[in-house]
């Protein structure tokens, strides 16, 4: 089993901008390991002679062939519908804080 130290812990938690309580630490010290032991149990399965699987249902990707509709506007008459209008493109009050 690869115990992962209390440092290891530490480190990761920094990584990933974690502040971490004394209990927490302890109790991730012992999931992570769990993790990385799997992680090797895995590892040491036979896949000689397995071809790789990206896709098991069988479906494939329809996709259709873009098309240019045109409705008669050019896009310059489109914006005179709008309230305001900055650099050719539709102004809006600030939606994010």
């Amino acid at each position: 089993m690869a115990k992962l130290s209390r440092d290891d812990v530490l480190k990761l938690a920094r990584l990933a901008r974690l502040e971490l309580s004394d209990a927490e630490i302890e109790e991730y010290q012992d999931e992570l390991s769990q993790i990385l032991d799997y992680v090797q149990q895995l590892q040491q399965v036979d896949t000689a002679g397995l071809k790789p699987t990206n896709q098991v249902t069988g479906l494939v990707n329809v996709m259709r062939d873009d098309e240019i509709t045109d409705y008669g506007y050019a896009p310059r008459q489109l914006l005179d519908n709008v309230a305001e209008v900055e650099a050719d493109q539709i102004k809006v009050k600030r939606m994010v804080e």
